[in-house]
């Protein structure tokens, strides 16, 4: 669980409070290392079956450290632990290795595992876990490579340990209040999966295209949800106890690739791989994303690093001779085989593996300016300009540039001002403890936001008293999140994180959006500048980002 994560400095895999409970969107676990992507503390987390299944093995979290001999995989049962050797398992992708380990332990048995970019330690390695037709995918961070470079090619838990709660009628009676507000706000989630985002962002000028060099796609109706549901969609699919059945099943019914039937790509692949690129393509989206997860590389990462050198290419930084194969704007074959080559460090592909930020680095004296990144995590798909919540929310988050941190959702509303600074730091410091808290319940973004609130409220609070039976109150939760948040901080300021690197990528604070809805939005560096006094005083850290000795006493650390 997020918190507990940042105590420790080897893997660190749990599931929470609510794991296993009646509670929608329960089923989802926590992964935490220091990323071999930003150097920093970071967690991702995942859903599917796993989650429950660990919790049903009576443990709470799953701390590896050290290194195996030789290559393995972790069996966590009831009883305890134990290393099986894996050397069957070498080179063999993230789903081939899961089912071949449910066949080997039984089918009461879920896995996450590695696929051949986890053990060639790509630094944006992810892993994933398959059941039925669901496939959860710790993707952010590079934590597959720390797993890789523990020769650890897979987790396997295994458990049948009942879950109870301290107030079932009063869990209930909760649950019943969430399920119409649920239920309405999760509709486009349900019919569409989160690529029905990608017309309404388009439409207020927020989708990146080309490097960010727009931020409106000309050709995204060609990727929206309603396009990929009417051609592609094969049945909807659905975390363990979830009613929102997010996760599409998508299949290609004639052409070339007649006959793929895969996971549906995310919202932020679609950004990545899609119009970053210049890739309006959906069945190349499809084929990417499940690239992706079957060698086990984070979509996001990988495609933001593809614009930089589509870009570098461009301007001459880079020749056609250096990548090795035909690329450039709009050339999803290319991408499709840089995507291969990227997971095996097979020539080019050897650098495209150092994430964007190095990469940039080796290619030209000011290649970063062209990276969209923030602490060597290249940005998802909500605007860093068009948001000004997220402008600051990017800046400060524990792990760089990622949305789980300040989250976006509330910053589409009709309500919110996405254009002004005014009151932008108080809302990404609730923001994030509200990301913190839960993630230490480790509880579904969709569900939570949509059916117990956007910010930590009496809901979240009644939840933990109905699961636990503790005692608490809305301040104490939220203080919960204040404490996480702080304690990630020190882990970062120990690792030389200060002011200097509280910064955004150069084109967000040099180079306004040119047309569109959002035109001439962007956030200089004064301006930020003023938001992080802001920021910092309301924190009670230093003007150097640092948390003051009185602020971390009175938060008991």
């Amino acid at each position: 669980m997020r918190g507990y994560g940042g105590r420790v400095l080897a893997v660190d895999l749990t599931r929470a409070t609510i794991t296993d409970t009646t509670v929608p969107g329960n089923s989802r676990a926590c992964v935490a290392a220091k990323s071999p992507l930003t150097n920093l503390f970071f967690d991702s987390t995942f859903g599917g079956r796993f989650p429950a299944t660990l919790k049903r093995t009576g443990f709470d979290a799953v701390i590896i450290t050290g290194r195996a001999a030789g290559p393995g995989y972790l069996v966590v049962t009831e009883q305890g632990a134990e290393l099986k050797a894996a050397d069957d398992l070498r080179g063999r992708t993230t789903r081939d290795t899961v089912q071949a380990l449910v066949a080997a332990e039984g089918t009461d048995a879920d896995a996450i595992a590695i696929g051949p970019a986890g053990e060639r330690r790509v630094r944006f390695a992810a892993m994933a876990h398959y059941w039925k037709n669901r496939e959860g995918v710790s993707g952010r961070g590079g934590l597959g490579a720390v797993l890789g470079s523990k020769n650890l090619k897979a987790v396997v838990v295994k458990g049948g340990r009942k879950t109870e709660v301290a107030d079932a009628p009063g869990l209930k009676a909760l649950i019943d209040q969430t399920r119409e507000p649920l239920k309405t706000g999760t509709q486009a989630l349900s019919t569409f999966g989160t690529p029905f985002l990608v017309g309404p962002i388009n439409a207020i000028g927020a989708l990146g295209a080309y490097n960010l060099r727009q931020e409106t796609f000309a050709e995204a109706a060609a990727v929206n949800g309603d396009t990929m549901k009417a051609h592609y969609h094969d049945r909807d699919t659905t975390c363990l106890k979830c009613p929102v059945a997010c996760g599409k099943q998508y299949a290609i019914g004639e052409g070339e690739f007649a006959g793929t039937r895969a996971k549906m790509p995310e919202y932020e692949t679609i950004f990545a791989l899609g119009p970053m690129l210049g890739i309006a393509n959906p069945e190349a989206l499809i084929l990417a994303n499940d690239l992706c997860d079957l060698l086990g590389m984070d979509t996001i990462s990988i495609g933001v690093t593809l614009a930089f050198v589509c870009e570098a290419l461009e301007r001459g930084w880079l020749k056609r001779e250096d990548v090795g194969v035909p690329f450039g704007w709009g050339d999803w074959r290319g991408m499709l085989r840089l995507v291969e080559m990227t997971a095996a460090r097979e020539g080019f592909g050897a650098r495209i593996a150092e994430g964007a930020w190095r990469l940039a680095e080796s290619v030209h004296p000011e290649g970063t300016k062209l990276v969209y990144a923030v602490k060597r995590l290249e940005l998802p798909a909500h605007s860093a300009r068009a948001l000004k919540g997220l402008s600051i929310g990017y800046a400060t988050a524990t792990r760089g540039g990622s949305h789980h941190d300040t989250r976006p959702t509330p910053q589409y509303a009709a309500g919110f001002d996405r254009r002004s600074t005014a009151d932008k730091p108080a809302f990404a410091i609730r923001s994030q403890h509200f990301t913190a808290v839960g993630d230490s319940l480790v509880m579904c973004r969709f569900t939570s936001e949509r059916g117990f609130g956007l910010y930590v409220g009496e809901p979240y609070a009644a939840m933990i008293r109905a699961v636990t039976g503790w005692d608490v109150t809305v301040d104490e939760v939220e203080r919960v999140g204040e404490r996480i948040v702080n304690l990630e901080r020190l882990f970062n300021v120990r690792e030389g994180v200060r002011r200097h690197d509280d910064v955004l990528p150069w084109k967000v604070m040099h180079e306004p959006i040119p047309d569109g809805p959002s035109a001439g939005m962007y956030c200089p560096p004064d301006e930020l500048s003023a938001m992080l006094d802001a920021y910092y005083r309301l924190r009670g850290w230093d003007t150097d980002g640092v948390p003051t000795r009185a602020r971390l006493s009175s938060l008991g650390l």
